[in-house]
């Protein structure tokens, strides 16, 4: 049995539909607490010195021109572009101030731009931003370096100049070929400037390209998607993300300016995502998870195979053993014993630096109970197994008591998941079926126990 199977069961979809954490950490981001102590952060930095433990950073530029209705993300919207000027003279301030606390020899593998759109950025800004990073850290020489563009605001020459500076991963979204979707969605961009864009970055020698599709919006259909997930394989990316939209107007208020009433119904979007799911498992492509996809010579697909698998904050990754610093308002970092959330709104971000403050809103330090159920919700969502002597070898994690006696609750509530097949339990060690791989959160959260204290509609469908 591959790790990349998967079995698409409608009945089982609909069983366990209900709204879960994404568990791209744990504690969930719904743990940070305003109440945190900045100095938890600096000792959490002064640890990894002491490891020499491998950093990853980010970088948010949360700026669009207009807005996407479906959007979920930290966003302002706005087109005067002089706001950026003054936004990375705070976000070199803040690399400074984090930079003054880490070991200089401690090296980056990993380094990812989000947004937001970070080619709302002139190339002079882009190459200051770059510069700053790269001045301040110490770059591994096969470093992942990566980008997220907006393709309606891109140009060959603004591709070849970011693969120019060191940008060797990139990203863009589709969410869905049709100009009607589109139009619902205000996300207008035709097929022809999607092939373009793809050909101008295969051109320039990325070395790998994710392309994100959506499924669930406004006037999409089983026909209409079927057309867009066979033009994205034509496209050719070496990943694509297909992600299950979101409805969530009373978190997400721009979503209000969608026609609700143009939404696929439940049933509709499960053929949908069956649909998808066959077409691109077909054409070679590798299930690593939740809603991604690779070819299975990506990064992502052999880090899978050899068990070696990680998630952060950014999702599926292969730097397990990375710190991730953050740079940005609402950008999240994620220590091994802390995770700290930015300042969320731009004048309190500035105002903290101004005050020559880390700019944290909120964070969250981790006990060593969240340290074990971390190790098996992350085994579980990457490599869809475990064992408390894998967890031992893997995480260094000692046992002071019976693993089944001790999880004796968890374990009956997987044995009503193993009884739909879910799941396979022996003894210790449990192994999530094809079956259960799309359900997967699910799975994990019988392993949460913060989810029991949370009112679930904060989250997100699991289907």
């Amino acid at each position: 049995m591959t790790l990349q199977t998967v079995e698409f069961n409608a009945d089982l979809l609909k069983k366990y539909a209900q709204p879960l954490p994404r568990y791209t950490s744990y504690p969930p981001a719904t743990e940070l607490r305003e109440s945190f102590n900045s100095q938890a952060f600096e000792n959490a930095l002064v640890v990894g010195n002491k490891k020499q433990t491998p950093l990853s950073l980010y970088c948010h530029i949360p700026f669009c021109e207009t807005p996407c209705y479906f959007c979920g993300c930290n966003t302002l919207i706005t087109q005067r572009k002089e706001v950026a000027e003054t936004y990375l003279d705070y976000v070199f301030q803040n690399i400074d101030q984090v930079a003054s606390w880490v070991d200089a020899r401690r090296t980056v593998n990993q380094f990812h731009w989000g947004g937001g759109t970070p080619n709302y950025l002139n190339l002079e800004q882009v190459e200051k931003l770059w510069t700053k990073l790269s001045t301040v850290f110490r770059f591994e020489e096969n470093a992942e370096v990566s980008i997220e563009v907006n393709p309606k605001y891109l140009d060959n020459n603004y591709i070849l100049f970011l693969r120019s500076l060191g940008f060797n991963r990139i990203s863009f979204g589709i969410q869905d070929f049709n100009p009607k979707v589109q139009e619902a969605i205000n996300r207008i961009q035709s097929e022809s400037l999607l092939f373009q864009v793809m050909d101008w970055i295969r051109e320039a020698g990325f070395e790998s390209v994710n392309v994100d599709l959506v499924y669930g919006l406004p006037y999409q259909t089983l026909a209409t998607f079927e057309d867009t997930i066979e033009k994205a394989i034509q496209l050719d990316p070496d990943r694509i993300a297909l992600f299950n939209f979101a409805y969530v107007p009373w978190l997400k208020p721009v979503q209000r300016l969608l026609p609700e009433a143009a939404l696929p119904s439940g049933e509709e979007k499960l053929r949908i995502f069956q649909m998808s799911i066959e077409k691109l498992t077909q054409q070679g492509y590798v299930f690593i998870g939740m809603d991604h996809f690779a070819k299975p010579d990506d990064e992502l697909a052999i880090a899978q195979q050899k068990g070696q698998l990680h998630r952060n904050f950014q999702g599926y990754t292969t730097k397990p053993e990375s710190d991730l610093l953050s740079f940005g308002m609402t950008a999240i970092s994620m220590l091994h014993d802390v995770y700290i959330q930015n300042q969320k709104r731009l004048k309190d971000y500035y105002q903290d630096i101004e005050a020559n403050r880390f700019p944290i809103q909120k964070g969250v330090q981790l006990n060593p109970e969240d340290h074990l159920r971390q190790a098996i919700i992350i085994e579980l969502m990457c490599q869809f197994h475990f064992s408390p002597t894998c967890l031992q070898e893997k995480y260094g994690l000692q046992f002071n008591h019976n693993f089944s006696d001790y999880f004796a609750p968890e374990l009956a509530q997987l044995q009503h998941l193993a009884t739909d097949g879910l799941v396979e339990i022996d003894g210790d060690t449990l192994e999530v079926t094809p079956r259960g791989r799309l359900l997967i959160r699910n799975i994990v959260s019988v392993f949460d126990t913060y989810l029991k204290q949370k009112q679930q509609k904060i989250f997100s469908q699991a289907i």
